[in-house]
């Protein structure tokens, strides 16, 4: 089984401006390798040193950012003008800004629906994809985790859910927590946040991870995945379609890809992996059999490692 490769320091950092915003990026590995960009999940969750591992810094020049209101990202938590083609002309920007003329685009879970969506609009960019639990911001998938399905699975975690919305407003999940996630009063914004970042971090693992959901419940950190997963999700993830990633899947049909999916992903079930691998065959599939969603799960940290490998390899030589 591999691992992530040690941990490495930024060889430089800095900000992008766009109305707004000012946007956190890094660069770390080797300046004359192969460029990635690493796209965080969320919306909201942000980049941390642990995400520089994934990738051999031999091969590699490596690139993180931090999505609009999350991170390093100024300011936090903000939903101004936070959408999903912001997010797509704000990694166009950042290559643009870093003379990068292709690099390969790696996402997980929402990083996998930002990596579609930015590949799809800019295909001629991208040398290729690593993806993992994917997410395709259908309506189906929201109501799976938010309203009705996962909750068969996790029905002790499903009640600490529920437990700030009052029974007549449980018809809309996503449409109460929002009222509460824009609330002008702090507390009712904290216990909100807590509760739909508590209900998502019970459910990443196969087996439940205590570290990771402290991680997940941090009061600023729970503050902006909340708030800015629920502007996209109660948003359509701003698409015009509720199937547009597969619909536009045609665009990365040339594309070289792997897309390693936990076959017990509650947060992301398979179907939507299936789904993509059927609409872009020239793309990989690795099924790992005994994981859920988090990227730090043994077998899927295993495969993600590989995928870049082979990619850093073959377009070093290339």
């Amino acid at each position: 089984m591999r691992t992530k490769y040690p941990p490495i320091e930024p060889n430089r950092t800095g900000y992008i401006e766009v109305p707004g915003h000012e946007l956190y990026w890094e660069e770390s590995g080797n300046p004359r390798g192969v460029p990635v960009i690493f796209l965080h999940g969320g919306p909201g969750s942000g980049t941390e040193a642990s995400h520089r591992s994934y990738f051999d810094p031999s091969l590699y020049r490596i690139v993180l950012m931090d999505q609009r209101g999350c991170g390093k990202s100024k300011p936090h938590s903000s939903l101004q003008d936070n959408t999903t083609w912001h997010l797509v002309e704000d990694i166009e920007k950042l290559r643009e800004h870093l003379k990068i003329e292709k690099w390969v685009v790696f996402g997980g879970s929402w990083g996998s629906t930002l990596s579609l969506a930015y590949a799809e609009t800019h295909p001629s960019k991208v040398l290729a994809l690593v993806l993992r639990g994917i997410f395709l911001g259908r309506p189906k998938e929201l109501r799976w985790f938010y309203q009705f399905g996962a909750h068969h699975i996790f029905p002790d975690e499903w009640e600490k859910y529920l437990d700030p919305i009052p029974a007549n407003e449980r018809g809309d999940l996503m449409q109460a927590y929002y009222r509460r996630l824009t609330s002008p009063d702090p507390a009712i914004r904290k216990r909100a946040a807590s509760a739909w970042s508590g209900w998502e971090g019970a459910a990443l693992k196969l087996i439940f991870d205590p570290n990771l959901f402290l991680q997940f419940t941090e009061d600023s950190h729970a503050d902006a995945l909340a708030r800015v997963e629920c502007h996209y999700f109660v948003n359509n993830c701003f698409f015009k379609t509720d199937n547009w990633l597969i619909e536009h899947a045609h665009a990365i049909k040339n594309i070289p890809g792997i897309i390693v999916q936990g076959r017990y992903d509650i947060v992301c079930p398979m179907e939507s992996a299936w789904e993509l691998h059927k609409a872009w065959p020239s793309a990989e599939l690795e099924i790992i059999k005994d994981a859920g969603h988090a990227a730090s799960e043994p077998g899927i940290t295993d495969a993600l490692v590989r995928a870049t490998d082979y990619f850093g390899q073959f377009f070093r030589s290339s």
